[in-house]
């Protein structure tokens, strides 16, 4: 089967999904389809995480996550509400853990000043006025607009409203090459020409670009995210999100407390080198030729101790071990027993960019261009929270409009 698109779209999670949306707006007559390989939307990072939607407070206003995160979140709740989605401004508080902490919490007010984002220092006594059991190292920031978002009812939405715009879906269509005289992707279920191709397939992107001659500098690492839920009875100790302020020498935000929009409070996620892409189980998702890649590239970052891999490496790997794992939870609150927390089945992915030259983490958005074709490479966190703003600028940069 051989079909004909103005723009294809590769990935239905929640950046294909919205680039398609802004598509639509821009493009009311348009011939639209977006590919999967999967026999869903959002079955992967957009389906798998936490809810939250960030304010930005992270993010150095030089960089493109700072740009689009905090319009991204207001784009975002405007969305649910015009579509009665549940979502709860809640608000977070960032503690320090210990001395060092403190000095990140400058640093991280000096963005939120930067970015436009509300957000306040408090000493002890005040945190603990909004988080009760929290126990900070004499002081924190409290984030007012962070807020929690059933995602899994965006997803679906978006993916009715695009099906009534007459936007096409391919699913179980795993791309599997490219023929460039016919501006043609192939697929499992046939081929697809297109006038402009959105690459958006979250941890597959770096394969997909390379059909295309780009993303040579860069290969993908994935990193598990595991959780535990706080047991029913003792949902009552969060009441919105704690996090901790993240430590400066790593590249995760390390393990927090959520309130999600069910009232379930998770206790993660774990920043876990993982073998697969998909890796979800202990074996699951792990093809042999890509887990020797990754274990060389591991193997390499480590001894290069490139973005202090090495501690990052010590520090996550031990949290399959529950004790560690309750331990990094207590930092945020020293009440809190092993016993008070239960296994969850959920599990996500951080396809985590690196850069093969250096062997670095990629901590920003990237995208890669050729004159019909646009390669987002590194749709980490806050991706779903950016999702808007993020596709609104993606489809500025193809040109497009």
């Amino acid at each position: 089967m051989s079909s004909s698109y103005d723009f294809v779209i590769v990935g239905a999670g929640i950046i294909g999904l919205t680039v398609a949306f802004e598509l639509r707006k821009r493009h009311p007559s348009a011939s639209i389809i977006i590919l999967d390989k999967e026999s869903d939307v959002g079955l992967h990072a957009s389906g798998r995480n936490s809810g939250v939607l960030h304010s930005g407070i992270y993010y150095g206003n030089d960089t493109l996550k700072a740009k689009v995160c905090s319009a991204g979140a207001i784009r975002m709740r405007a969305f649910a509400d015009e579509y009665g989605i549940a979502c709860n401004r809640s608000g977070k508080v960032i503690i320090a853990t210990s001395e060092s902490d403190l000095h990140t919490i400058d640093r991280l007010l000096i963005n939120a000043s930067n970015n436009g984002i509300s957000a306040q220092r408090m000493d002890e006594i005040a945190i603990q006025e909004i988080e009760p059991y929290a126990t900070p190292y004499k002081a924190g920031i409290y984030c007012p607009d962070t807020a929690v978002i059933d995602s899994s009812s965006v997803v679906r939405r978006l993916y009715s409203l695009l099906k009534e715009s007459g936007v096409s879906f391919g699913f179980d269509s795993a791309v599997i090459g490219f023929a460039e005289k016919t501006k043609s992707l192939k697929t499992v279920r046939g081929s697809y020409s297109y006038g402009y191709l959105f690459n958006c397939a979250g941890a597959h992107a770096d394969r997909i670009a390379k059909l295309f001659g780009q993303g040579h500098d860069y290969t993908m690492i994935p990193f598990k995210g595991i959780y535990y839920k706080l047991r029913p009875e003792k949902n009552h100790l969060v009441r919105s999100n704690i996090y901790p302020v993240p430590d400066i020498k790593l590249p995760f935000l390390g393990v927090h407390l959520t309130r999600v929009i069910n009232g379930d409070v998770f206790v993660g996620p774990t920043a876990i080198p993982a073998f697969g892409r998909e890796n979800y189980g202990v074996l699951e998702g792990i093809e042999l030729s890509e887990a020797v890649n990754i274990s060389s590239e591991l193997i390499k970052m480590y001894f290069n101790n490139v973005s202090n891999f090495r501690l990052l490496a010590h520090t996550e790997i031990r949290k399959y071990l529950k004790p560690w794992f309750v331990k990094s939870a207590q930092k945020l609150m020293r009440g809190l027993k092993s016993e008070d927390l239960v296994p969850s089945s959920k599990v996500g992915i951080r396809p985590q960019l690196v850069n093969v030259k250096t062997s670095s983490l990629e901590m920003d958005y990237i995208i890669e261009q050729t004159e019909d074709t646009l390669h987002v490479l590194n749709a980490i966190s806050p991706a779903f929270t950016s999702s808007f703003a993020f596709s609104e600028w993606i489809v500025d940069q193809s040109g497009r409009v």
